[in-house]
């Protein structure tokens, strides 16, 4: 196995590892800092891609900007949380209905994979070897 695989293995499975810790965490300021880690492996991911510009604009956007803000506004409202988990009941059946409609579509998606589309002919000029993505 080379070592790009094995930075694939390791930014794929760290960001899956904190974007589940993302809605596992039961403190919103923690959801915000996995979210932050899932943002710097997604960009780990897409420096792997060759895509250097994507990865770089990931970071500063997003955690520079969007998830700073979340981090901010979380930590600025008082939220209730006992009232929060008060409602959980009350909304389970939506919740539920949601997650059996999510389910759906994704065994309806994982079906279609076995059905094997006709394959495309390739559109375009080859792309050059000596040039960078951020470059082109």
């Amino acid at each position: 196995m080379g070592l790009t695989a094995i930075f694939f293995y390791l930014f794929a499975t760290l960001a899956l590892a904190s974007g589940a810790m993302v809605i596992v965490a039961k403190n919103p300021v923690h959801a915000v800092l996995f979210l932050i880690v899932t943002f710097f492996n997604a960009a780990g991911l897409f420096i792997l891609l060759g895509a250097e510009f994507l990865a770089m604009l990931l970071v500063i956007v997003y955690v520079g900007a969007v998830a700073v803000m979340f981090l901010f506004v979380v930590m600025m409202l008082d939220v209730d949380f006992a009232e929060l988990r008060a409602g959980f009941i009350k909304n389970a059946p939506v919740g539920l209905i949601v997650g059996g409609v999510v389910l759906a579509e994704l065994v309806a998606l994982l079906s279609a994979r076995a059905i094997v589309p006709p394959p495309v002919a390739a559109t375009g000029a080859p792309i050059p070897r000596d040039v960078t993505n951020t470059e082109a």
